[in-house]
């Protein structure tokens, strides 16, 4: 493994202005290159216009420095693309600027390639600044980390020497530059970078933490448990990089449209130039020659504004997405999200918290041992098990101060629970029907009795046998914070309706749907049945299915948008989902929506803009109607218009609500 070299930093695709070879002073020399020279060159084109009325000579003089430092580079990059085989806006641009000289109107020439050369630059800008959170995100990632030896020695060490099982030392105040666990020391974090959620998280000894993270207070010392190609933060880099690389529809079809159209221009002006003079009593040459009035038409029809009107539209969504935690499989995700009209939502660990609380706990008999003694005993049987009502029995004896006793011959008994031996007697806690089935007759009947009772209550139950007693628990799912208000949220919008998908059984599920009044609700689905619904209203009405990334991954996957509430770094919800909320939180979707249908309303904007130009200034430049330099004038301006536009896109819009 080798550190972060000179060559390997320009072959980033970054700006060398940014690079750590440079020195400060040296810096702002390098900083928008192409921006200084159409600025330098369009002063050389005033001085040459003014000089057009004094001393044409001077005037001619002044030209060529500006055909030398915007006209050169424009030549050498047209030569490279014929080389390929690629007729496109700059070739066009650059002919008719240089053809502009032979028909005695290099003014109107220097023009447009001092417009054409500042719109590009500006192009950049735009894009850059679109794209900024992928090139904040590589900044944030640290090249070096503090590694501590087996002598237990501090040195800076290249990240990507740094192996699993390593142990690393970072500061307050700096960025975790690996994933892992948590060695020795206790601090806050932030995650602003990865979830877009500026609040510090405690963290101590056995907890795990990200890369990206910010150490807030405390000296902490972690042990690696992913090098740095996989590390979340080099997951979310690629994640981001990959969206900005996959591109919509649209987009595509512009893409292949403006080769064939660039050509099919070039073409026609030629004809156009040619034929005129033969059907018009029109000269060749002149300010009203047919070839004056042709290039009028090349730069009026030439398709800049509509080749940028979707590729900045769309970066700017995917990096407004991207600083908020949503990170997008690219922008035909956006474009799906405005086909669906219904939102479905998983119960547990979606819509719930998916961890349950102990509500009651109580014998159905007169017991012979006591709801202390008994506790216990379910402790006991439960502490092994990972599971959320196992987990909630812990919880709920730990606050009565009780210790989980001693059971033997445990057995797991797969789908209905777990049986032991405690003090000679048969213990087990499980399912009702499984408890039942142990219980004598005489139970049974109260068993069945409490039940019909307690269901109706929308409760999650279990049972716990001690022979010959039973006692029933009662457990509850907690309503995520913020779910209901984004269900309120989307259901502003009569297009798009929320609905609840769910394999917990009808009483429970019909509970969680009125506290989130959602009318609309289908509960005792097994994952089959889970996903043939998916599939059903994804092909009817298309689906926007939301689920936790792990147990809903092919319902995720067969929806027309899967966006997963997976935590950061979880795999399973990147590889199964359209959509991943890195801040496992709800409150986002509303947002993302209205984003989504906002993308397309600019895209629209932009197209309507783009084709309006070429439609409105190019029949009426080649009757003579628009000069040449008024057709650069509003071809340049409307390409800078639509990417202007775009940026709209970077806006938060959170607190406005979904049109």
């Amino acid at each position: 493994m080798k550190p972060y070299t000179f060559d390997e930093f320009f072959a980033s695709d970054f700006e060398e202005s940014i690079s750590p070879f440079i020195t400060a002073s040296s810096r702002s020399w390098g900083k928008h290159i192409p921006l200084k020279r159409a600025l330098l060159a369009g002063a050389l084109l005033s001085c040459a216009f003014f000089f057009n009325f004094v001393n044409l000579s001077l005037s001619y003089l002044w030209l060529s420095f500006v055909y030398f430092l915007v006209g050169i580079p424009a030549i050498l990059s047209s030569f490279e693309d014929a080389k390929r085989f690629e007729i496109n806006i700059d070739i066009l641009m650059t002919l008719a600027a240089f053809v502009a000289i032979f028909i005695g109107s290099p003014l109107e020439g220097g023009l447009l390639l001092v417009l054409f050369q500042l719109s590009h630059a500006l192009e950049e800008s735009v894009a850059k600044r679109a794209g900024n959170t992928l090139y904040h995100l590589h900044r944030l990632s640290p090249k070096f980390a503090t590694f501590i030896d087996s002598e237990g020695t501090l040195f800076e060490k290249s990240v990507r020497e740094i192996t699993v099982g390593d142990t690393i030392a970072v500061k307050n105040g700096e960025i975790i530059p690996l994933d892992g666990i948590i060695l020795k020391g206790t601090s806050s974090l932030n995650l602003v970078h990865l979830t877009g959620e500026n609040h510090p998280i405690a963290k101590t000894v056995g907890d795990t933490v990200p890369a990206g993270a910010r150490n807030l207070e405390a000296l902490l010392f972690i042990q690696v448990t992913k090098v740095s190609s996989e590390s979340t933060l080099a997951q979310i880099i690629q994640l981001v990089a990959d969206a900005e690389k996959t591109k919509p529809q649209l987009q595509t079809f512009l893409d292949r449209f403006g080769k064939y159209y660039a050509s099919a221009i070039i073409v026609l002006t030629l004809l156009l130039g040619l034929t005129m003079p033969l059907f018009f009593t029109l000269p060749y040459l002149g300010f009203e020659g047919s070839i004056y009035r042709s290039l009028a038409f090349l730069i009026a029809a030439s398709p800049c504004a509509l080749i940028i009107a979707t590729p900045i539209a769309y970066l700017s969504a995917i990096s407004a997405c991207a600083k908020k935690g949503i990170l997008l499989k690219g922008g035909i995700t956006l474009d799906a999200l405005n086909h669906c009209q219904k939102v479905a939502f998983d119960k547990t660990g979606t819509l719930t918290t998916g961890e349950l609380t102990c509500l009651d706990f109580s014998p159905l008999n007169r017991a012979q041992v006591s709801q202390g003694e008994a506790l216990s005993i379910a402790y006991g049987l439960e502490q092994h098990v990972v599971h959320p009502i196992a987990k909630a029995i812990g919880l709920h004896a730990q606050e009565k101060h009780l210790a989980p006793k001693e059971i033997s011959l445990l057995q797991v008994i797969p789908g209905n629970g777990i049986e032991g031996l405690f003090e000679g007697k048969i213990v087990a806690i499980g399912l009702p029907t499984y408890i039942e089935s142990k219980a004598p007759l005489y139970i049974q009947e109260k068993i069945r009795a409490h039940l019909e009772q307690f269901q109706s209550q929308g409760h999650i139950l279990a049972l716990l046998f001690i022979d010959p007693d039973v006692f029933i628990f009662q457990f509850a799912d907690h309503i995520r914070p913020g779910a209901k208000e984004t269900i309120h949220e989307i259901k502003k919008n009569p297009s798009w309706e929320p609905i609840m998908l769910t394999g917990d059984h009808m009483l429970s599920a019909e509970r969680v749907a009125k506290q989130l009044e959602i009318e609309t609700f289908f509960a005792n689905l097994r994952p089959e049945d889970k996903l043939e619904k998916v599939t059903s209203l994804s092909e009817k009405e298309g689906l926007v299915m939301v689920g936790d990334g792990i147990n809903d991954a092919p319902a995720l996957a067969r929806a027309t948008v899967g966006i997963s509430m997976g935590k950061v770094g979880n795999s399973v919800a990147v590889d199964a989902s359209d959509v991943i909320l890195l801040n496992d939180d709800l409150h986002h979707l509303p947002w993302l929506l209205k984003k989504a249908h906002q993308t397309k309303q600019i895209v629209t904007q932009n197209l309507i803009v783009a084709l309006g130009i070429i439609l409105c200034i190019s029949l009426p430049a080649l009757f003579g109607l628009v000069p040449l330099w008024a057709a650069v004038v509003l071809h340049e301006g409307g390409t800078l218009l639509v990417g202007i536009n775009s940026l709209r896109l970077l806006k938060d819009g959170a607190k406005s609500s979904l049109p």
